[in-house]
């Protein structure tokens, strides 16, 4: 059951899918434009690199950016919450190129892939421009086909050349290894020569590269300090070649290869605080040896360049690992695909996966290409009698952006009405947060239970509260007042921009709309039992929840026909359509990517 490319258009089925899984969902029109287009046409739009960079975020008091300035009049937590905001944004496409923007959505998607990935707490970091340069390096790492091409300093030099920098999961891990943010969720700040810190070396080793194995097949440990993919020596050693680094308030230290700040080493042009010597690491690391480069050393003392060297062959060993690759793509398939991964598809779709990242030097695109095109990713391949239509729970961040998405909420202008996009978007977040993530706020230093936490991974995000919320969204979304507020659908001119055609008909409506919004729509059909994924019990449920609930006509759908028809009696029209996408949107299906 490799990675076969599906070579067929994808139609309105998993056109929907495909922009679920990468794009918080899409508009009726976008789906109508991918079904139209085979996979392989599908993602190369989607990864689009020509794109704009994001405009930074403002503080309301002062009406101007504070992230490269430093400036700002509101206080640290507002600015938090400013910039949270201001991402959800980004990851709407708000105000974005129309011909660009599912691509821009994409890439943020990524970012926040990588953020569940490489975990930060904002009340830990307590910096929002912290955060938002992290999220910068996430954001310059999300498309890595080509790598990062800095010209030379002197372009009238006929003897200098580009620098070439690897763009890859790799290169990314390598300057996460040293970024602000980081340096203080995972207290590399306090790893110093003498008193090392091993929280950074621990989960860089456990949750963001080899790990400890498959989930529910772990090896079992073979010696004391053993997790068969690494040791409690490796965190050792790994802490002191992470030793000696700072976090950089001022956030002035630029690495040369991002253009982005960096964290600082302790002593200035010595860096006093990094343990010198060789680093020695386990048999589970092939007994690889970390050793400082005398070139770029001064006098024999480490130095910046000689302690990033150090990092780098660190990280260069870990990935020498043929299991980081696998548990990479482990987290990647469990993101976009479905969340139960046993020893049968570790073996097949998992290691395909990780041979693609392997022979392209670790750059993810090449691995999510392979994955979005693929037979498995839709229909799981020939044969199977399962696919993956519906298999992953959608988180609150899908759930309400996806929403906005399907019925393209317009969101204010971020920059002619600032402060109501601030208070539109903070309300959002606290949707997400009442529906179960608090953004930027994971309970665990693993980061979000849905992304790690076996056996439930996903089905952490579904409880009678969080459910409970959900569905309240909805209902406060989709009214039958005809004064719509910001946020709210306009239910009667959402049906007649995109369903004027089937709208008449009530049973044909239904399976319309079943088929943009709803995961599971194979041959739909009120007629013929046991033919459709949705069975005619579930349709005639809607149907009930439509014109039934109450029954107000002896002939509730030719009175419906005859109503939408003619335009008459709209408040009777606006309740039905209310009743019926409250129904359709409130059930499990609609919780389902």
């Amino acid at each position: 059951m490799p990675l076969n490319v599906l070579t067929s258009t994808l139609g309105k089925k998993r056109a929907a899918h495909l922009l679920r899984r990468t794009c918080f969902g899409g508009s009726i029109t976008e789906i109508d434009s991918f079904a139209s287009l085979t996979p392989s046409e599908a993602v190369g739009q989607l990864f689009n690199t020509s794109l704009p960079d994001p405009t930074l975020p403002v503080d309301p008091l002062t009406g101007n950016e504070w992230i490269t300035t430093g400036n700002a009049q509101s206080e640290g937590f507002e600015l938090e919450r400013y910039f949270l905001a201001w991402h959800l944004g980004q990851m709407l496409g708000n105000g974005i190129d129309p011909t660009v923007k599912l691509s821009y959505i994409l890439r943020e998607r990524l970012v926040f892939f990588f953020h569940t990935h490489f975990t930060t707490k904002r009340s830990v970091v307590n910096s929002s421009r912290g955060l938002y340069y992290q999220q910068a390096l996430f954001r310059l790492f999300a498309f890595d086909l080509e790598d990062i091409i800095i010209p030379p300093e002197d372009p009238d030099d006929p003897d200098a050349m580009d620098t070439i920098v690897p763009r890859n999961f790799k290169e990314l891990t390598k300057k996460l290894s040293v970024d602000n943010a980081m340096l203080v969720f995972l207290d590399g700040r306090f790893n110093v020569k003498g008193s090392p810190n091993e929280n950074y070396a621990r989960e860089l080793l456990e949750l963001y590269s080899v790990g400890r194995g498959l989930e529910g097949n772990v090896p079992e440990p073979e010696f004391a300090g053993d997790y068969f993919y690494f040791t409690e020596e490796d965190v050792q050693a790994g802490a002191r070649v992470l030793s000696g680094f700072n976090v950089d308030p001022s956030f002035s230290n630029i690495d040369q290869d991002t253009g982005l700040p960096r964290g600082v080493v302790r002593g200035g042009n010595i860096a006093s605080s990094h343990e010198e010597g060789d680093k020695t690491f386990s048999i589970r690391m092939g007994n690889g040896v970390v050793t400082p480069d005398p070139n770029i050393e001064f006098a024999g003392n480490p130095t910046e360049e000689s302690v990033l060297d150090e990092i780098s062959q660190f990280v260069d060993l870990i990935y020498d690992q043929p299991e980081t690759a696998r548990s990479i793509c482990r987290e990647v398939y469990r993101f976009f695909v479905y969340h139960q991964v046993d020893q049968t598809l570790q073996d097949d779709i998992i290691q395909e996966m990780a041979d693609i990242f392997t022979v392209n030097e670790f750059k993810l695109q090449p691995v999510l290409e392979a994955l979005l095109t693929s037979e498995h990713f839709y229909e799981a391949g020939s044969g199977s009698d399962e696919n993956n239509f519906g298999s992953i729970i959608k988180s609150p961040m899908d759930m309400v952006c996806g929403f906005i998405r399907n019925f393209e909420i317009q969101l204010p202008d971020y920059q002619s009405d600032l402060n109501t996009y601030y208070e539109f978007a903070g309300g959002l977040l606290n949707e997400i947060n009442l529906q179960g993530m608090d953004y930027y706020e994971p309970f665990e230093v693993a980061g979000y239970a849905a992304y790690h936490q076996f056996p439930i991974f996903n089905r952490s995000w579904i409880t009678t509260n969080y459910l409970t919320n959900r569905y309240n969204f909805i209902r406060g979304s989709i009214t039958a007042d005809p004064m719509v507020e910001m946020g709210e659908v306009d239910i009667v001119q959402f049906v007649q921009n995109n369903f004027s055609g089937v709208a008449s008909n009530a049973r044909d409506l239904i399976i319309a709309i079943a088929e943009y919004f709803l995961p599971t729509t194979e041959n739909l059909s009120f007629d013929t039992p046991d033919v459709g994924e949705l069975t005619v019990e579930r349709l005639n449920y809607f149907l009930s929840a439509f014109l039934f609930s109450p029954q107000i006509d002896p002939d509730p759908e030719a009175s419906w026909t005859f109503r939408w028809d003619n335009g008459i009696d709209m408040d009777t029209v606006r309740n039905q359509l209310t009743g019926l996408f409250n129904a359709m949107l409130q059930s499990p299906e609609y919780q389902l990517m």
